[in-house]
């Protein structure tokens, strides 16, 4: 037996120090998550959360509900982490605007954007908030911070004169980042009665006035 402890020592240094996984597998790893969570972007796009399964996933991805497994533990994992990849793919597409328009001009192209990714997501978005899943805990933390990273874009693109700007300021626009969320809803079951652009423009408008009016607030 003590000849055994040697080798048994050896073996448990050389584990200890060899990598778990080789880079090039956790790309192939990564990459079939990714694949997965785009896959899942489109099938809850077609279908409420609700009207999914496991085993739909699998067959739509063409693998064995244990690997899916594999991948996410439950439906509810791979949901949320559609969610998470989701919002970010939302604010990259939404966030790369030319820093020498003026603001305004850069609002007006960062909706354009936003709504051009709503009318393209039209199901997925509004299950994402009208569904029960938009109260799941790990989806509002999403979403929160969805919302926060939207308005440190809109600030900085203020200028630098508010660049620290007032609390009041901050409320109104987060105010006015759900107003947008709650008038991009609406827009969707009414795109044949309000053209796109006149939405856009009166979503730059509100923004206009109610920085203005909290300013002017603010500074009495």
């Amino acid at each position: 037996m003590h000849g055994l402890m040697p080798r048994k020592l050896a073996r448990a240094a050389h584990l200890a120090t060899a990598p778990r996984k080789p880079p090039r597998v956790r790309r192939r790893l990564a990459d079939r998550r990714e694949q997965l969570l785009d896959l899942g972007r489109a099938l809850f796009n077609e279908r409420s959360y609700d009207e999914i399964s496991i085993d739909d996933i699998a067959a739509a991805a063409g693998i064995s509900k244990g690997l899916l497994y594999h991948y996410f533990p439950s439906k509810r994992v791979f949901y949320v982490e559609g969610v998470r990849a989701a919002a970010a793919h939302m604010l990259d597409i939404v966030e790369p605007v030319d820093r020498d328009l003026p603001p305004i001009d850069r609002l007006r192209v960062g909706l354009d954007r936003y709504l051009d990714y709503v009318e393209a997501n039209a199901r997925a978005y509004a299950t994402l908030f009208r569904s029960g899943m938009g109260v799941d805990a790990a989806v509002s933390t999403i979403i929160e911070e969805t919302r926060e990273r939207i308005l440190a874009r809109i600030v900085e693109g203020l200028g630098d004169p508010l660049r620290v700007i007032p609390p009041v300021v901050a409320l109104v626009l987060r105010g006015w980042i759900g107003m947008v969320e709650s008038a991009s809803l609406d827009w969707l079951e009414r795109r044949r009665e309000v053209p796109r652009d006149i939405l856009r423009d009166l979503l730059v408008t509100s923004a206009q006035t109610l920085v203005v009016a909290a300013l002017e607030r603010g500074s009495t």
